[in-house]
């Protein structure tokens, strides 16, 4: 119990009520120790308080006579004010700021201005760099009182509940800073998380510390996150399944196929027997995902892409590849080879130059296919990634089941990455597909 104590409240609740608490004392205590602090000394004068009393030295003034005034002003001097007579014209060289003034002071100016009848060149009036406070004793004379401290705690008519409005601002960004390190860190801490989640591996990836609230919500993200990949397990599993027992009678159907006597038939059936077997055998590659549990190595991208381009190229299409000689980046070397492979495949069915192009930056790299094929309709762009779908006409009896698109999207997301289709011109395709950097 005692630990627990120690370590405050395990609810975000509790640790809101406590920090509340702990800033009311703050204020308390702050806000007494600036008024002592501004009242310690009690031969500093207010602003306010300094002002009435320069106002009542040019009031004795202006009723006595001249000869009487040296006297006044010297028991105002002996009484501790620091004031002189000065023509009325010094007003003009009044400034509104001395040369080094601080922006703080000027804050508390405009937040808390002194009540009551600005002196002769208003409240903030400074000659030679010294405050100074002004009153009219008549057209020709006034006073200027010199010994008022230029402080921020004493430059500004600040009464006993202004130090306490001060000591609610620091409430008020006590608080904010609690909330921003209890409540949004630890949900920044959550939403990163699932945005690095991968759905193929059963490890917890959400952290379960923090207040209870926190504790629960991880505890939920992982148990649903368990869940849809049991679920995406099964189903994977029930469909590689599906796809592999096919094939057995799919091979006795071949074998009784090519003992049938009629050779045009025999021919037809074949071909559709061969179009199954394809189809199979590209949903039992599609389902393998290995690109998604392939793990991150820092590789040469550029001499992967030069293998694909010599391996096209040695079985005679044309690919060219542009772009850096060497590239070292963090990636499924597999899995970009794959993506890479694939979308050449698709190229050279459709177009006659092939160009594979590589670009670096800050953010990541990016890796271009492009080819001087028919290209694909604009409403058609989106969709061409979905398993299965193959686009217009001019690509639907190309050989091949729309599959190749969607592994190469698959593994763009498993790199964090994205894939997009572009137009080539004067005509052709551009797919781009961009890989970031890691997260640290």
């Amino acid at each position: 119990m005692a630990r627990n104590i120690l370590r405050g409240p395990i609810t975000l609740r509790g640790q809101i009520m406590v920090i509340i608490l702990l800033a009311l004392i703050t204020v308390i205590v702050t806000g007494r120790a600036l008024e002592n602090f501004a009242k310690r000394d009690y031969a500093i004068p207010n602003l306010e308080n300094a002002a009435e009393q320069i106002k009542t030295v040019a009031l004795l003034m202006k009723q006595a006579s001249p000869s009487e005034r040296a006297s006044i002003l010297a028991n105002a001097q002996r009484a501790g004010l620091d004031v002189s007579l000065a023509p009325i014209s010094l007003v003009d060289k009044f400034k509104s700021s001395p040369e080094m003034q601080s922006a703080a002071e000027t804050v508390v100016d405009f937040l808390f201005p002194p009540d009551g009848e600005p002196p002769l060149g208003g409240w903030r009036a400074f000659l030679d760099g010294r405050r100074v406070i002004a009153e009219r004793v008549d057209a020709q004379t006034m006073v200027v009182f010199f010994g008022f401290p230029d402080t921020i705690l004493t430059s500004s008519s600040l009464s006993q509940g202004s130090y306490y409005f001060i000591a609610v601002i620091v409430l008020i960004a006590f608080f904010f800073i609690f909330a921003i390190r209890a409540v949004t860190e630890p949900i920044k801490r959550i939403s990163e998380a699932a945005i690095e989640a991968d759905i193929n591996s059963s490890s917890q990836i959400f952290e379960e510390r923090g207040t209870i609230e926190i504790v629960s919500l991880a505890r939920a993200l992982n148990s649903m996150r368990n869940r849809i990949h049991l679920m995406v397990e099964g189903r994977t599993r029930m469909l590689r399944g599906i796809s592999h027992d096919v094939r057995t009678p799919l091979t006795r159907l071949r074998l009784r196929t090519e003992r049938m006597e009629d050779e045009a038939l025999r021919e037809a059936l074949l071909i559709d027997i061969d179009q199954i077997d394809g189809l199979l055998a590209e949903s039992l590659n599609y389902l393998r995902d290995d690109y998604a549990t392939e793990g991150l190595e820092r590789v040469d991208v550029a001499s992967i892409l030069q293998t694909v381009c010599s391996d096209f190229s040695d079985v005679g299409f044309e690919v060219t590849y542009h772009g850096p000689n060497k590239l070292i980046a963090n990636c499924r070397p597999l899995s970009i080879t794959r993506a890479v492979t694939n979308l050449c495949e698709n190229a050279v069915k459709f177009g006659t130059t092939i160009t594979i192009e590589l670009n670096n930056s800050e953010n990541g790299f990016s890796i271009l296919v492009s080819d001087d094929g028919p290209g694909i309709p604009e409403n058609l762009k989106h969709r061409v990634l979905e398993p299965f779908f193959k686009a217009d006409q001019s690509r639907t009896n190309s050989p091949g089941f729309g599959l190749g698109l969607s592994i190469v999207s698959d593994i763009a997301h498993s790199h964090r990455g994205s894939l997009t289709l572009q137009d080539n011109h004067p005509h052709g395709l551009i797919v781009r597909l961009d890989v970031p950097r890691p997260r640290k």
